[in-house]
């Protein structure tokens, strides 16, 4: 079964070192009945930088991010079937999870969330995730 890239142009490429470097990562790929979407953090879709140092508002274009890359493979969050979260400070947990429900609209998933060191300075939060779409 061949594998099918998603991309969005309303979400950024992430994954550069450089913003003039091509991306090895697709946003998300599409095996068989499953997307698989890439970490999604709080970068402007047009700039490529990071929206906020205020972990609510990192956490809400996170997860609009996400949103976007899930809608370009066909799906929303009633196909989310886990996620996984990285806070750059566990303090933050209980902020986050505010937008979280927020966004989750009483959708179900599984989850989850560690405390770890996103790949870019000044990222408080990444998220991926996986969707079923059969």
């Amino acid at each position: 079964m061949p594998k099918i890239i998603v991309q969005s142009n309303a979400a950024p490429v992430t994954g550069f070192t450089d913003k003039n470097t091509p991306s090895p990562l697709a946003q998300a790929i599409r095996a068989g009945d499953f997307l698989y979407l890439s970490g999604q953090g709080p970068l402007d879709p047009a700039t490529r930088e990071v929206v906020s140092d205020d972990i609510r508002e990192q956490a809400r274009q996170t997860l609009k991010n996400l949103l976007a890359v899930l809608e370009a493979g066909g799906a929303n969050l009633s196909n989310v079937v886990n996620m996984r979260v990285c806070l750059r400070n566990v303090a933050d947990f209980p902020a986050f999870n505010e937008v979280f429900r927020e966004f989750m609209q009483g959708e179900k998933t599984t989850r989850t969330c560690t405390g770890g060191t996103p790949h870019r300075q000044g990222v408080l939060v990444e998220v991926d995730c996986v969707a079923y779409l059969g």
